[in-house]
């Protein structure tokens, strides 16, 4: 069974930064691609951050190209997601994903952590 739990969320002001991190457990994680995701109430959930399973791989959405990176741990089975000027459009639900295609897709996610950027 493959868990993921996101953590790191929280209330900062306009400008400020936080660190999500995503730990995996039960599963090959060097294996995955992973993905940050977020979800604002009333809209449709949006792809954030994509890193492949060597690290070497990634894309962001243009809302946050040059403000957030990700990154990843294979040693220490975790995913990251630094955020840094942060804006009140910023604010949602982050979730992590991890997905791998064996004969046919396989993905899994977090529960979501919150992040709220005040003005």
């Amino acid at each position: 069974q493959v868990q993921l739990i996101e953590s790191g969320g929280g209330l900062v002001q306009a400008g400020g930064s936080l660190r999500l991190s995503c730990s995996v457990s039960g599963g090959s994680f060097s294996r995955y691609t992973m993905a940050w995701f977020r979800q604002a109430p009333g809209r449709e959930r949006e792809r954030v951050a994509t890193i492949d399973s060597s690290g070497n791989g990634i894309s962001y959405s243009a809302s946050v190209t040059g403000r957030f990176t990700i990154s990843r741990d294979n040693a220490k089975n975790t995913m990251y997601l630094q955020m840094d000027m942060l804006k009140p459009d910023d604010t949602a639900a982050y979730y992590c994903q991890a997905s791998r295609i064996v004969l046919r897709r396989h993905e899994y996610w977090g529960q979501g952590t919150q992040v709220t950027v005040s003005a």
